[in-house]
Protein backbone atom coordinates (compact mmCIF):
# COMPACT_ATOMS: atom_id res chain seq x y z
CA UNK A 1 0.00 0.00 0.00
CA UNK A 2 1.21 3.65 -1.17
CA UNK A 3 0.48 6.68 0.35
CA UNK A 4 1.35 9.40 -1.71
CA UNK A 5 1.05 12.89 0.12
CA UNK A 6 2.02 16.50 -1.26
CA UNK A 7 4.40 19.01 0.83
CA UNK A 8 6.01 22.18 -0.32
CA UNK A 9 8.55 24.93 0.78
CA UNK A 10 8.91 28.30 0.19
CA UNK A 11 13.11 29.56 -0.05
CA UNK A 12 12.56 33.25 0.26
CA UNK A 13 16.39 34.23 -0.42
CA UNK A 14 19.00 37.31 -0.88
CA UNK A 15 18.54 36.74 -4.85
CA UNK A 16 15.33 34.93 -5.56
CA UNK A 17 12.18 33.43 -4.07
CA UNK A 18 11.39 29.51 -5.07
CA UNK A 19 8.49 27.31 -4.72
CA UNK A 20 8.93 23.63 -4.10
CA UNK A 21 6.43 20.88 -4.29
CA UNK A 22 6.88 17.71 -3.13
CA UNK A 23 5.83 14.52 -3.55
CA UNK A 24 6.13 12.34 -0.32
CA UNK A 25 6.12 8.71 -0.96
CA UNK A 26 5.36 6.47 2.24
CA UNK A 27 5.15 2.37 1.11
CA UNK A 28 5.20 0.13 4.31
CA UNK A 29 8.48 -2.10 5.16
CA UNK A 30 10.28 0.93 2.85
CA UNK A 31 12.19 4.31 3.33
CA UNK A 32 10.28 7.55 2.67
CA UNK A 33 10.83 8.55 -0.83
CA UNK A 34 11.01 12.51 -1.78
CA UNK A 35 10.49 13.65 -5.25
CA UNK A 36 10.15 17.23 -6.91
CA UNK A 37 6.65 17.88 -8.51
CA UNK A 38 7.17 21.22 -9.26
CA UNK A 39 10.04 23.80 -8.91
CA UNK A 40 8.76 27.48 -9.46
CA UNK A 41 11.50 30.48 -8.99
CA UNK A 42 10.79 34.30 -9.36
CA UNK A 43 14.06 37.00 -9.17
CA UNK A 44 13.29 39.33 -6.13
CA UNK A 45 16.44 40.83 -5.05
CA UNK A 46 15.62 41.62 -2.03
CA UNK A 47 19.48 41.90 -0.89
CA UNK A 48 19.75 44.32 -3.05
CA UNK A 49 17.58 46.27 -1.27
CA UNK A 50 18.56 45.29 2.07
CA UNK A 51 22.45 45.39 1.78
CA UNK A 52 21.82 48.80 0.01
CA UNK A 53 19.45 51.03 2.02
CA UNK A 54 18.46 48.66 5.11
CA UNK A 55 15.01 47.51 4.43
CA UNK A 56 12.99 45.62 1.55
CA UNK A 57 11.18 48.96 -0.82
CA UNK A 58 7.43 49.48 -1.26
CA UNK A 59 7.96 47.79 -5.19
CA UNK A 60 10.23 44.92 -3.68
CA UNK A 61 6.89 43.90 -1.19
CA UNK A 62 4.07 44.22 -3.84
CA UNK A 63 6.08 42.18 -6.15
CA UNK A 64 6.85 39.77 -2.91
CA UNK A 65 2.72 39.69 -2.36
CA UNK A 66 2.14 38.99 -5.78
CA UNK A 67 4.38 35.80 -6.10
CA UNK A 68 2.52 34.70 -2.34
CA UNK A 69 -0.48 34.87 -3.88
CA UNK A 70 0.35 32.93 -7.22
CA UNK A 71 2.37 30.33 -4.91
CA UNK A 72 -0.82 30.09 -2.75
CA UNK A 73 -2.76 29.07 -6.13
CA UNK A 74 -0.15 27.23 -7.04
CA UNK A 75 0.06 24.99 -3.62
CA UNK A 76 -4.33 24.73 -3.73
CA UNK A 77 -3.73 23.66 -7.35
CA UNK A 78 -1.41 20.90 -6.29
CA UNK A 79 -2.86 19.89 -3.21
CA UNK A 80 -0.42 20.36 -0.38
CA UNK A 81 -1.39 19.45 2.33
CA UNK A 82 1.70 21.06 4.37
CA UNK A 83 4.01 23.82 3.34
CA UNK A 84 6.49 26.36 5.02
CA UNK A 85 8.10 29.38 4.10
CA UNK A 86 11.69 30.37 5.33
CA UNK A 87 13.51 33.58 4.87
CA UNK A 88 16.86 33.81 5.11
CA UNK A 89 19.62 36.48 4.89
CA UNK A 90 18.31 39.40 3.65
CA UNK A 91 14.58 39.39 5.39
CA UNK A 92 16.75 38.84 8.83
CA UNK A 93 18.67 42.02 8.20
CA UNK A 94 15.50 44.14 7.13
CA UNK A 95 14.68 47.12 9.28
CA UNK A 96 11.13 46.47 8.24
CA UNK A 97 10.89 42.87 8.17
CA UNK A 98 8.00 42.10 10.83
CA UNK A 99 6.37 44.77 8.82
CA UNK A 100 6.28 42.71 5.60
CA UNK A 101 5.94 39.61 6.93
CA UNK A 102 2.50 40.64 8.64
CA UNK A 103 1.65 42.55 5.48
CA UNK A 104 2.29 39.55 3.10
CA UNK A 105 0.68 37.22 5.76
CA UNK A 106 -2.62 39.45 5.74
CA UNK A 107 -2.34 39.67 1.86
CA UNK A 108 -1.83 36.25 0.93
CA UNK A 109 -2.34 33.91 4.11
CA UNK A 110 1.33 33.19 3.48
CA UNK A 111 3.11 32.62 7.33
CA UNK A 112 6.93 33.50 6.48
CA UNK A 113 9.23 32.26 9.26
CA UNK A 114 12.62 33.75 9.14
CA UNK A 115 15.59 31.92 10.07
CA UNK A 116 18.91 32.68 11.87
CA UNK A 117 21.86 31.34 9.37
CA UNK A 118 22.70 28.60 12.33
CA UNK A 119 19.52 26.77 11.41
CA UNK A 120 19.40 27.54 7.79
CA UNK A 121 23.13 25.22 7.92
CA UNK A 122 21.03 22.57 10.04
CA UNK A 123 18.44 22.80 7.59
CA UNK A 124 20.17 22.50 4.45
CA UNK A 125 22.64 20.07 5.99
CA UNK A 126 19.27 17.91 6.35
CA UNK A 127 19.09 16.63 3.08
CA UNK A 128 19.23 13.47 2.00
CA UNK A 129 23.23 13.29 1.34
CA UNK A 130 23.29 9.55 1.66
CA UNK A 131 24.53 8.72 -1.85
CA UNK A 132 26.84 11.12 -2.12
CA UNK A 133 28.83 10.58 1.91
CA UNK A 134 31.06 7.72 2.55
CA UNK A 135 31.53 6.96 5.68
CA UNK A 136 35.30 6.71 5.29
CA UNK A 137 35.96 10.40 3.86
CA UNK A 138 35.55 13.48 5.15
CA UNK A 139 33.44 16.36 3.26
CA UNK A 140 32.91 19.76 3.23
CA UNK A 141 29.69 21.01 2.19
CA UNK A 142 28.96 24.35 1.18
CA UNK A 143 25.75 26.12 0.34
CA UNK A 144 26.22 29.76 -1.41
CA UNK A 145 23.01 32.20 -1.06
CA UNK A 146 22.91 35.93 -2.09
CA UNK A 147 23.53 36.99 1.72
CA UNK A 148 24.98 34.02 2.97
CA UNK A 149 27.54 31.20 2.49
CA UNK A 150 26.60 27.87 4.88
CA UNK A 151 29.36 25.94 5.68
CA UNK A 152 29.10 22.34 7.19
CA UNK A 153 32.24 19.70 8.02
CA UNK A 154 30.94 15.87 7.87
CA UNK A 155 33.08 13.78 8.80
CA UNK A 156 32.40 9.34 9.71
CA UNK A 157 28.74 10.35 7.85
CA UNK A 158 27.70 13.10 10.73
CA UNK A 159 28.05 16.69 10.96
CA UNK A 160 31.14 17.90 13.13
CA UNK A 161 30.91 21.67 12.59
CA UNK A 162 28.71 24.32 10.86
CA UNK A 163 28.65 27.89 10.58
CA UNK A 164 27.01 30.98 8.08
CA UNK A 165 28.98 33.81 7.11
CA UNK A 166 28.11 37.22 5.94
CA UNK A 167 29.17 36.66 2.42
CA UNK A 168 27.17 35.99 -0.43
CA UNK A 169 27.01 36.95 -4.32
CA UNK A 170 24.70 40.48 -3.96
CA UNK A 171 26.77 41.07 -1.27
CA UNK A 172 29.91 40.76 -3.17
CA UNK A 173 28.23 42.60 -6.21
CA UNK A 174 27.52 45.36 -3.87
CA UNK A 175 31.33 45.18 -2.29
CA UNK A 176 29.78 44.36 0.64
CA UNK A 177 32.14 41.43 1.87
CA UNK A 178 35.53 43.22 3.68
CA UNK A 179 38.72 41.01 4.17
CA UNK A 180 37.94 40.31 7.75
CA UNK A 181 34.96 38.12 6.49
CA UNK A 182 37.38 36.24 4.08
CA UNK A 183 39.89 35.78 6.67
CA UNK A 184 37.25 34.37 9.17
CA UNK A 185 35.75 32.08 6.53
CA UNK A 186 39.34 30.52 5.64
CA UNK A 187 40.49 30.44 9.33
CA UNK A 188 37.46 28.74 9.93
CA UNK A 189 37.73 26.31 7.17
CA UNK A 190 41.31 25.38 7.61
CA UNK A 191 40.73 24.58 11.60
CA UNK A 192 37.63 22.34 10.68
CA UNK A 193 39.64 20.69 8.00
CA UNK A 194 43.74 20.89 8.75
CA UNK A 195 43.70 17.25 10.38
CA UNK A 196 41.71 15.70 7.47
CA UNK A 197 42.74 13.84 4.67
CA UNK A 198 41.03 13.32 1.03
CA UNK A 199 38.82 15.59 1.95
CA UNK A 200 35.68 16.14 -1.10
CA UNK A 201 33.43 19.20 -1.50
CA UNK A 202 29.97 18.97 -1.62
CA UNK A 203 28.31 22.28 -3.29
CA UNK A 204 24.58 23.11 -3.05
CA UNK A 205 22.76 26.67 -4.36
CA UNK A 206 21.93 28.06 -8.19
CA UNK A 207 25.08 29.10 -9.47
CA UNK A 208 27.02 25.63 -8.64
CA UNK A 209 24.21 23.39 -10.59
CA UNK A 210 23.93 26.11 -13.46
CA UNK A 211 28.18 25.41 -13.42
CA UNK A 212 27.43 21.74 -13.27
CA UNK A 213 25.13 21.81 -16.27
CA UNK A 214 27.60 23.98 -18.73
CA UNK A 215 29.99 20.83 -17.81
CA UNK A 216 27.56 18.55 -19.35
CA UNK A 217 28.77 15.98 -16.89
CA UNK A 218 26.81 12.59 -15.56
CA UNK A 219 25.12 13.94 -12.07
CA UNK A 220 27.24 11.57 -10.53
CA UNK A 221 30.38 12.62 -11.40
CA UNK A 222 32.39 15.75 -9.31
CA UNK A 223 33.60 18.98 -10.87
CA UNK A 224 37.64 19.21 -10.34
CA UNK A 225 39.32 22.40 -8.83
CA UNK A 226 40.66 22.57 -12.21
CA UNK A 227 37.55 22.62 -14.30
CA UNK A 228 36.01 25.40 -11.70
CA UNK A 229 38.81 28.05 -12.09
CA UNK A 230 39.18 27.53 -15.72
CA UNK A 231 35.11 28.25 -15.73
CA UNK A 232 36.13 31.24 -13.45
CA UNK A 233 38.58 32.60 -15.84
CA UNK A 234 35.95 32.40 -18.89
CA UNK A 235 33.30 34.02 -16.99
CA UNK A 236 35.70 36.82 -16.08
CA UNK A 237 36.70 37.25 -19.25
CA UNK A 238 33.06 37.94 -20.61
CA UNK A 239 30.75 40.87 -20.16
CA UNK A 240 27.55 40.52 -18.66
CA UNK A 241 25.77 40.60 -21.93
CA UNK A 242 28.00 38.01 -23.83
CA UNK A 243 26.95 35.42 -20.58
CA UNK A 244 23.74 36.02 -21.08
CA UNK A 245 23.96 35.43 -25.28
CA UNK A 246 26.61 32.80 -25.18
CA UNK A 247 26.12 30.71 -22.30
CA UNK A 248 22.34 31.11 -21.86
CA UNK A 249 22.98 32.30 -18.81
CA UNK A 250 19.31 34.17 -17.15
CA UNK A 251 19.60 38.08 -16.78
CA UNK A 252 19.65 37.51 -12.64
CA UNK A 253 22.02 34.23 -12.81
CA UNK A 254 24.84 36.35 -15.11
CA UNK A 255 26.00 38.82 -12.96
CA UNK A 256 25.91 36.44 -9.79
CA UNK A 257 27.54 33.63 -11.02
CA UNK A 258 31.01 34.80 -10.81
CA UNK A 259 31.40 36.17 -7.03
CA UNK A 260 29.61 32.53 -6.29
CA UNK A 261 32.11 30.21 -7.99
CA UNK A 262 34.82 32.58 -6.25
CA UNK A 263 33.43 31.26 -2.84
CA UNK A 264 33.07 27.69 -3.97
CA UNK A 265 37.00 27.86 -5.59
CA UNK A 266 38.22 29.66 -2.33
CA UNK A 267 36.36 26.77 -0.02
CA UNK A 268 38.47 24.19 -2.09
CA UNK A 269 41.79 25.67 -1.65
CA UNK A 270 41.72 26.16 1.92
CA UNK A 271 39.96 22.89 2.37
CA UNK A 272 42.52 20.74 0.17
CA UNK A 273 39.48 19.28 -1.57
CA UNK A 274 40.65 18.61 -5.39
CA UNK A 275 36.72 18.27 -6.28
CA UNK A 276 33.21 18.90 -5.85
CA UNK A 277 29.70 17.14 -6.09
CA UNK A 278 26.62 18.81 -6.84
CA UNK A 279 23.42 17.04 -6.00
CA UNK A 280 20.51 18.93 -7.15
CA UNK A 281 19.44 19.71 -3.35
CA UNK A 282 19.03 23.23 -1.36
CA UNK A 283 17.43 24.62 1.56
CA UNK A 284 13.61 24.13 -0.23
CA UNK A 285 14.53 20.24 -0.09
CA UNK A 286 15.38 20.56 3.68
CA UNK A 287 12.35 22.31 4.87
CA UNK A 288 10.33 19.52 3.05
CA UNK A 289 12.11 17.22 4.85
CA UNK A 290 12.35 19.16 8.05
CA UNK A 291 8.79 19.14 7.89
CA UNK A 292 7.93 15.35 7.60
CA UNK A 293 10.59 14.63 10.39
CA UNK A 294 9.35 17.12 12.32
CA UNK A 295 12.66 18.73 13.04
CA UNK A 296 10.84 22.41 12.01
Amino acid sequence: MIQVKKYAAIDIGSNAIRLLVSNVVEQAGKETQFSKSSLVRVPIRLGQDVFTVGEISEKNVARMIDAMKAYQLLMKVHGVEQYRACATSAMREAENKEEVVQTILHQSGIKIDIIDGKKEAEIIAATDLKKYIQLDRNYLYVDVGGGSTEFSIFSKGKIVASKSFRNGTVRQLNQMVSDAVWQEMERWIKHHTYEMEDICMIGSGGNINKLFKLSEKHQEKPLTYFYLNSKFQELNQLSYEERIAELGLNPDRADVIIPATKIYLHAMKWSGAKHIYVPKIGLSDGIIKAMYYERI
